[in-house]
This record gives C-alpha cells, sequence and structure tokens, in this order.
C-alpha cells in the first residue's frame, strides 16, 4: 500500500515509461510503501521449476533472504523506478523517504535490493548506463540497514 498521496505519470528517467510521484511533502525517514496483501512468498528455485511462476519473475521483488513476492496485477507500487541514487529507500518491503522529498518527487529505489543475487535487469541505469545487478543478501540487510538507521538517528 502507498501511504501518501500520490500520482502515476511520465517518469522523468529516460526510457523507464511511468513513475511515482509524490502530491505531498515528505521527511527523511516516513515510510511512502508498507507491505499488504502479501499472500505468498517463493523461493528463487520454486520460481525457477514453476513455468507459471517462472513466466511472471519480471513481477517478483525479493521480500528476504530466498523469499520473493509475485505482484503480476502490477499495483501501483509497480511504478517505482531505479537509481542508483534513489529517493526512497527499499528496507523489507517498505519503502522509506531516503531524504526530505518534496511534493511533486519521482520515488526510485536501488532494484539491486530486490533483484535475485548476481541477476542482472534486462536494461541499464537510465543516468549512468551501469549494469543494476542484484546484491545477496547479506549485502543488501546490511546496506539497507546502514542507510535506514542512518535516515532514523
Amino acid at each position: 500500500m502507498i501511504l501518501p498521496r500520490y500520482r502515476i505519470a511520465d517518469s522523468t528517467l529516460a526510457g523507464a515509461g511511468k513513475g511515482l510521484f509524490l502530491d505531498q511533502a515528505l521527511r527523511a525517514g516516513q515510510i511512502i510503501t508498507a507491505p499488504d496483501a502479501i499472500e505468498h512468498t517463493y523461493s528463487l528455485s520454486q520460481i525457477q521449476r514453476d513455468p507459471a511462476l517462472s513466466a511472471q519473475m519480471s513481477a517478483s521483488a525479493r521480500w528476504f533472504e530466498d523469499r520473493y513476492t509475485l505482484s503480476p496485477e502490477w499495483p501501483d507500487e509497480c511504478y517505482v523506478n531505479h537509481s542508483f541514487t534513489p529517493t526512497g529507500l527499499w528496507h523489507l518491503g517498505f519503502i522509506f523517504a531516503a531524504a526530505d522529498l518534496a511534493a511533486g518527487t519521482e520515488i526510485t529505489v536501488d532494484y539491486r535490493h530486490l533483484l535475485p543475487p548476481g541477476i542482472s535487469e534486462t536494461f541499464n541505469d537510465a543516468v549512468t548506463g551501469e549494469t543494476i545487478t542484484g546484491f545477496d543478501w547479506p549485502t543488501s540487510l546490511a546496506v539497507s540497514t546502514r542507510a535506514l538507521a542512518a535516515l532514523t538517528a
């Protein structure tokens, strides 16, 4: 669920399609999205072994450790685009404001937290052109935990 008022509009990132934009200002550390209606998580091996699940891999996000959610219905949270300098911090399925954010800010997160370890996105970062490759779980948890601690200190 998306907590602040928002709108979906053309992304400011080249090639990204639509993006999610705030309609209100947020303070650093405020929750932007929170998990809801997660009925099931899957291990990566479950997804890879099952053709029906595997076909939905582009709609997956790592939840924690080796557990992934699938959202083939594409809720509005799916309009959060990638950035290596994100406006949102992905941490255990939540997105927190990575800084004080003005109304009109496009919400982005670092997709390396959502991808399977060592697996690269099918597109490159819009700003740097670099490959977006999933972090291993310990790295993802350490990076996002340190960033969240810094936001709430």
